[in-house]
């Protein structure tokens, strides 16, 4: 269990001036000691600073070193004995006078020492990590036991690692408004937010002939929990990191070479941070090979985010597919990232800013938009990232009517709840303490916007009735806002704009924004999971490695050699197949519209110890009265709620969601395609009816025996749920009955009105019709009335929707030809 914030101030470091020789230290331009200790010629000579040598952190740390009888400060994070310079055994061994640490620590940042390293300046932040869901994981546990029989149902029960929530519910870090928020969120949904987490178990192969869904335990252990910071991950392209606290905050490239200037640490061999200093906010400068960034790198980011819902990748681009191609200048396949390879499709428009039209410097960081409660946790257990994350697109953006500090609290986030619409949240003049005191302050001009739960924005200001962000990269913007651009009329596209957000006002008070401006969505349609028991099959063991910690704060997997832990059994994945295109659209945890994508659609195959297939090609479904499954259960591939990180400021048109079978929920073709996947697939000569006229031939496509439909498909015409649609959330489900219908129904019209010109004779008749009968018509009946009505005034050859236009323009628009 992680230590408490409350107990976790360490009494042994001494307040912060330093008095050496009589005088105040005053540091010059490099190390105050360069000679002594660690940095010395024999050792670590050319080091680079952990941060510049002038800014206060470094400053906290040498004169806390210079206690220790260390001036540089090597020893008030990594421990060691300073007095030696020439024997490295020596130097990494012992414990400075007066410091806390009594052994050599490598790696600092370790969750399972940093209680004395980080946590002697950051006691809160190390709280709040080891219940965060970057060390717990607890919503990819769920999630993988939702798709083998749902065991928990609902409810959050495991993480990484026994944790409890000690300090009760009110958060670290917040304003009162946000914490009265996430407190009412915690009464609501309990199951969301547990005041407890127990152990991941691992399968009992004594009984995994009779409940071999336990394989799910040794699939999660081995392929899903290593991106947690409890451990260092794997050594792979694109994948070395740090731990803990390092895990963010130290920079490793894709290649995992050390590019700085310390002759201690090879060069020529991976697996090593890049420089040795940390990224973090604006002030922290990192150089490297004579470039000079700050703020925290895409690329450490990814380093985790390119599984799951692929927000990492996405948002640079990237989707995966299995081909490499095209091939390189000597032939040869594109290496390999993530342990896969990828296809550009089109980065978010946050990722770029348009870099291409006049803003050559370059887009926003993720920690631009995400805040420090969301990256680092609130000291409460939260279990899902909507639970986590704190901000909306409005909340920078607003809305055509409303700049965002008119808008309410809670805007985009209701999780069911009506707002009063009338109760502006503002701005504030301070940001956070925590930002105070770590962070980058900027000046707070006509006041800090806030986040839909009520936290400033540290970063985003209001100046007039403009807002301006300050990326930690250094660069400034300045956000578009919807009610500037509705009052100016500068819509990029404004037929499409002002139809969705101006004059079907629904569209915002029920939808995300990115439903529509999301670009693209990946969607990895079925994953084939095979665990594999037979031969003595073993695999890392991610759970285990990281509970067996060292006193220095490694871990089993720390030396990315074979020591790490391995466990009976090893899994494979596949999938079915790959689509970037539209996705479907359903309902999130916050009640509003979504794009939904695979989460884990997962067809099982487990194999005994005996080399038995135990389960083959199996669809698990949930217990029943769970999804609409009735008393058979749901079935337990799942559809999950997702924001692409795919922004466009080009949406996608009213049709790709009004005249989509797919988008609906109905599948591809209202689900005309794959129908035949619960039967075995024979490709071999046969008779004309099809029966096989050879007996030596082979499955050529496997049945998977619970699956009726495509993998898109969601609901039936008929209203019948196929497949779960989230599995944390209560609100999470397929668009219902009325919103497929008035979406179809709108849908047939776009195809004749979309493109009516105003003040034609069949609007005027719609106008009239609306003024008296008080509705336009929105029944097929209605229609069906109106059409007769229009044609009766307007016989065929009479009536011509396009002809102001054709007068207009003195052309006639193209047709097609009889």
């Amino acid at each position: 269990m992680g230590p408490s914030h409350k107990t976790g101030v360490i009494t042994a470091i001494v307040g912060f001036l330093v008095i050496f020789a009589g005088k105040p230290i005053a540091w010059g331009d490099g190390f105050p000691a360069p000679d002594r200790g660690c940095i010395s010629r024999e050792c670590h000579a050319g080091i680079e600073p952990i941060r510049a040598h002038e800014s206060e952190m470094a400053t906290k740390i040498y004169d806390r070193g210079n206690l220790m009888g260390d001036p540089n400060g090597c020893v008030v994070c990594h421990g060691g004995n300073p007095e030696e310079s020439k024997d490295k055994e020596i130097a990494h061994s012992g414990a400075p006078k007066g410091g806390v640490l009594e052994i050599y620590v490598p790696f600092p940042g370790s969750m399972w020492i940093n209680d004395k390293t980080c946590g002697q300046c950051h006691p809160k932040k190390v709280y709040s990590m080891h219940r965060s869901v970057m060390q717990t994981e607890v919503g990819k546990i769920q999630g993988g036991l939702w798709g083998w029989g749902a065991s928990t149902g609902y409810d959050h029960i495991y993480g990484n690692y026994d944790i409890a929530d000690t300090d009760g519910s009110k958060p670290i870090y917040g304003t009162k408004a946000y914490s009265k928020y996430i407190q009412k969120l915690m009464k609501k949904f309990p199951n969301i937010f547990p005041k407890k987490l127990k152990k991941l178990p691992q399968a009992d192969l004594s009984t995994i002939e009779e409940k071999p869904e336990q394989a799910i335990l040794t699939y999660l252990r081995s392929d899903c929990q290593r991106c947690h910071v409890g451990v260092r991950g794997r050594k792979k392209r694109g994948d070395m990191r740090g731990m803990g606290c390092a895990a963010c905050h130290i920079l490793y490239s894709n290649e995992g070479f050390y590019e700085g200037d310390d002759a201690a640490i090879p060069k020529d061999k991976p697996g090593h941070l890049l420089v040795h200093s940390i990224q973090a906010t604006r002030e922290a400068k990192v150089t490297v090979n004579n470039k000079t960034f700050s703020g925290i790198r895409y690329e450490t980011c990814v380093t985790c985010h390119n599984r799951g819902k692929r927000i990492g990748v996405s948002f640079q681009g990237l989707m995966e597919f299995p081909y490499g191609t095209p091939f390189s200048d000597t032939g040869s396949k594109q290496p390999k990232l993530h342990t896969k390879q990828y296809l550009y499709i089109e980065d978010d428009h946050h990722h770029s800013a348009d870099n291409r039209k006049g803003n050559p410097e370059g887009g926003l960081l993720c920690q631009d938009c995400h805040t420090t409660n969301g990256m680092h946790g609130n000291g409460n257990i939260s279990t899902t990232t909507l639970a986590n994350v704190e901000i909306e697109c409005s909340d920078c953006h607003g809305t055509p009517e409303r700049f965002p500090w008119e808008l309410p609290l809670g805007f985009g986030d209701e999780f069911g709840e009506k707002l009063k619409v009338d109760k502006p949240r503002g701005v504030v003049t301070a940001p956070l303490p925590v930002q105070k005191e770590f962070g980058t302050v900027y000046p707070a001009k006509d006041g800090y916007l806030l986040t839909t739960r009520g936290n400033p924005f540290g970063n985003v200001v209001r100046e007039g009735e403009k807002v301006k962000l300050h990326s930690a990269s250094g660069l400034n913007y300045e956000i578009p806002t919807l009610k500037s651009i509705s009052g100016a009329e500068s819509w990029q596209n404004p037929k499409y704009a002002r139809t969705a957000m101006v004059k079907v006002k629904k569209h915002l008070g029920t939808m995300e924004c990115y439903s529509c401006h999301s670009a693209w969505a990946p969607q990895c349609y079925g994953c084939h999971v095979k665990v594999d028991y037979s031969d003595g099959k073993k695999s890392t063991d991610w759970v285990k490695s990281g509970s067996t910690s060292f006193p220095d704060g490694r871990t089993a997997d720390s030396n990315w050699d074979d020591t790490t832990p391995k466990q009976p059994g090893k899994a494979t994945e596949s999938r079915s197949y790959l689509r970037w295109e539209y996705p479907v659209l359903g309902v999130n945890g916050e009640g509003r519209v979504t794009p939904i994508i695979p989460g884990c659609q997962q067809i099982t195959t487990v194999i005994g110890p005996d080399g038995k297939t135990l389960v083959n090609n199996k669809i698990w479904r949930t217990p029943p009265g769970l999804e609409g499954g009735g008393e058979e259960g749901q079935r337990g591939i799942d559809m999950t709620p997702a924001q692409p990180h795919t922004a466009r400021r080009q949406a996608r048109t009213c049709v790709t969601c009004h005249g989509s079978s797919k988008a609906l929920g109905y599948g591809i073709y209202n689900g005309r395609f794959m129908k035949r996947s619960s039967e075995n697939i024979y490709v071999d000569a046969a008779t004309v009816k099809g029966e096989l006229v050879t007996n030596r031939t082979q499955i050529q496509v496997a049945a998977i025996p619970d699956l009726p439909m495509d993998l898109d498909q969601v609901v039936t015409r008929e209203g019948k749920q196929l497949q779960t649609v989230g599995h944390h959330w209560p609100e999470s489900r397929p668009l219902n009955k009325e919103q497929r219908d008035n979406m179809e129904r709108v849908g047939v019209c776009i195809g004749c009105h979309e493109n009516f010109p105003e003040k034609t004779a069949a609007l005027a008749k719609l106008s009239k019709m609306d003024k008296t009968e008080g509705e336009v018509p929105i029944t097929d009946t209605t229609h069906q009335d109106l059409v007769k009505s229009l044609l009766r005034a307007h016989p065929f050859g009479t009536f011509n929707p396009h002809q102001r236009e054709e007068k207009q323009s003195g052309q006639a628009p193209l047709r097609k030809q009889d």
